[in-house]
């Protein structure tokens, strides 16, 4: 997968598949399975490093991520976010924080939040080479701003003009999160470039979750648009304690699990 053939998808009536991925293990079992595009989040902060929010991420903690993922996959289209406050300040360091991105991970594309207000910089990626996709409706780093990390965002007058900036400043493909179906999809067809639904309804051209909420692996996070596809926890506790119980019982290792 390339940045235009993940454009094209559009046009041909192929619908994206994206899940997040964090380390070498599950980015490889993801590209395996055939997933379109692998999403090296700074939803890392609360998923792996088990934060309240995704602003204490850094930088060079997505390029640590990112670059491992890299290494992993041989066919999905690889997106490692920027983080909180590496693009904010202006075009330049966003430009400048990208490139490391790119030359530090081997990625194919960076992601970045907003529409209207970060046009500009969208526009200098766009000009430097450095495939961006955009974000918008709810922007888990602006929650200080809306107050909650699952706010939905219903403002359509808004929310279109942010998808149409992004389209026009040079964005390859842009997340739509926490939007009533029917605005993302009067979105969906007003652009040319591809939407990623996430809490987006089903008319977004691809579909993006985060890969342990969707296996199953968290608890006690069950927003409306989640389907947990496995429920690996559980599966994971059980074979936990099996294993507890038996090293304590004695049965493990047994004859055939030990050396002569």
């Amino acid at each position: 997968m390339t940045v235009p053939r993940f454009m094209a998808a559009k046009s041909k009536g192929k619908r994206l598949s994206v899940l997040t991925a964090y380390d070498h293990l599950w980015a490889g079992l993801f590209d395996e399975a055939g997933v379109d595009a692998i999403l090296v989040g700074d939803s890392l902060g609360m998923v792996v490093q088990g934060k309240s929010t995704t602003l204490p991420v850094t930088l060079d903690e997505m390029i640590y991520h990112g670059e491992m993922v890299v290494r992993a996959v041989k066919q999905a289209l690889v997106i490692v976010d920027l983080p909180f406050m590496s693009y904010q300040v202006s075009p330049a360091q966003a430009v400048e924080n990208a490139g490391r991105v790119f030359k530090e991970t081997g990625c194919a594309a960076v992601k970045l939040e907003g529409g209207v207000h970060q046009a500009a910089t969208i526009r200098a990626l766009a000009q430097a080479d450095l495939p961006v996709m955009a974000h918008v409706g709810m922007r888990p780093q602006s929650i200080r701003r809306l107050g909650a990390m699952s706010k939905v965002q219903r403002d359509e007058v808004e929310l279109l003009a942010d998808a149409r900036a992004a389209e026009e400043a040079g964005a390859f493909g842009i997340v739509l999160e926490l939007i009533p179906r029917g605005i993302a999809a009067k979105i969906t067809k007003a652009l040319s470039i591809p939407t990623i639904g996430i809490g987006a309804g089903p008319d977004c051209d691809g579909q993006v979750l985060v890969s342990c909420d969707m296996l199953g692996l968290t608890d006690g996070f069950q927003p409306k648009f989640l389907k947990r596809f496995a429920n690996l926890r559980e599966t994971a506790l059980n074979a936990t304690r099996q294993y507890i119980t038996e090293v304590a019982q004695g049965e493990f290792p047994d004859a055939a699990h030990s050396h002569e």
